[in-house]
């Protein structure tokens, strides 16, 4: 995996953001299509804003883009909580992406159905392809998850692709989540992460012992491409040398 260390959040931002645009111009110029599953959260929604915004919007074919979501919280597709709802309000509506472009995770259904119909949603559209998104987007809690895969869940056991819902215990809400082994099939991976107090979890993930019930996203390292950390210099403050 590759660290790429940055002064400033807006630094990081701008270099993700341009990352993002040179991996969608190579998956457009290779297969005709890129796949890129999103991440929740404060951090990437300012991403998601900067991609729409002039500085970027016309440096992507968008209608050659699918959107699909590395997890999702249990709440209808409207309520505040809804990473579809933060994603469409940052980037889909700005950029009018087309319905047809973003595959979200019906939460109408129970959780373990709504992951069972995305598993096969997913599997539909990439059909005879190699199932691998050419990006996923990461973010890291201040307890070393990513996604939802949470410290201490079944989950983080799963050996074969696919996605699976999530109880977590401390909050009495369910999940569905993409498990480590699907997003690890991705050609490219990037962790966006920044402020200072993200510092101790990055420093468990990149420098700890191998300790997956603790720092879940010690699991996620691409099999067959890339994995990208996008820090600014408070993140990465209690790493080595830094």
């Amino acid at each position: 995996m590759n660290l790429n260390i940055f002064n400033t959040a807006d630094e990081v931002l701008t270099a993700l953001a341009d990352y993002f645009v040179k991996i969608a111009d190579a998956s457009i110029a290779a297969r005709g299509k890129f796949t890129v599953a999103l991440s929740g959260g404060s951090s990437p929604k300012k991403l998601y804003e900067l991609l729409a915004s002039t500085s970027y919007a016309d440096q992507i074919d968008w209608e050659k883009v699918y959107f699909f979501f590395g997890d999702e919280r249990n709440v209808p597709q409207n309520h505040k909580d809804s990473n579809y709802l933060m994603a469409k309000t940052a980037m889909f509506d700005p950029l009018m992406i087309s319905p047809a472009n973003v595959f979200a995770v019906d939460t109408t259904f129970e959780p373990a159905e709504a992951a069972a119909r995305y598993w096969e949603m997913i599997s539909t559209f990439f059909d005879e392809d190699e199932l691998s998104f050419d990006l996923v987007l990461l973010g890291l809690g201040d307890n070393s998850h990513t996604a939802s895969l949470f410290p201490h869940t079944p989950v983080l056991h799963d050996t074969t692709p696919g996605v699976k819902e999530v109880w977590l215990e401390d909050q009495q809400v369910w999940r569905i989540t993409l498990n480590a082994p699907l997003i690890n099939d991705a050609r490219y991976i990037a962790f966006l992460v920044y402020g200072e107090g993200k510092a101790i979890a990055v420093h468990h993930v990149l420098e700890d012992e191998e300790n997956i019930e603790e720092y879940p996203a010690q699991l996620i390292d691409s099999i067959v491409g890339e994995t990208e950390w996008f820090l600014d210099e408070p993140a990465a403050a209690n790493l080595e040398g830094e």
